[in-house]
């Protein structure tokens, strides 16, 4: 096996390994948030009014399904679509005063960290792998879940 043959090899390999890592990071970090909304069976639902934000979280006051008592000082990852006065559907992470936002765009918007991994990692699939058609349906997967997170939101 000649030395170049070597390398290239070596390239391939730790390219995919960057790849990996960054699929394996973005998945991990979005599902912190998209466990509550996707395995939601069973956990608190209800609305939360939001009342103020500041530069992270919203708080405001939350008012579950059924018959429970509304509290107040829940808060809510602070995003875009987020505004003073607005009524969320949500989730209550279990052992928290932390909500999660549930539908389509709270499941969307979970997801964003992937999304922004795929784009990532098809530079690396495409650039050092040399792969350029599961770049494109990388890159094409994670823009989709970035623009439909931005839609729903």
């Amino acid at each position: 096996m000649k030395r170049t043959d070597l390398l290239l090899y070596a390239r391939r390999a730790a390219m995919g390994c960057v790849a990996v890592l960054l699929l394996v990071a973005g998945f991990w970090s979005s599902w912190g948030t998209a466990q509550h909304v996707l395995l939601a069976k069973g956990r608190e639902h209800g609305t939360l009014r939001v009342d103020r934000c500041d530069e992270e979280t919203c708080t405001g006051r939350y008012k579950p399904e059924g018959s429970l008592p509304a509290r107040g000082g829940m808060t809510i990852e602070k995003s875009v679509a987020v505004k003073k006065g607005a009524q969320l559907p949500v989730v209550v992470k279990p052992g928290s005063s932390e909500l999660v936002r549930t539908g389509a765009g709270g499941a969307l918007h979970a997801w964003v960290p992937l999304g922004g991994a795929l784009v990532l990692a098809a530079l690396v699939i495409g650039g050092g792998l040399r792969m350029t058609r599961l770049a494109w349906a990388a890159a094409a997967l994670g823009g989709a879940l970035l623009v439909g997170a931005f839609f729903t939101l």
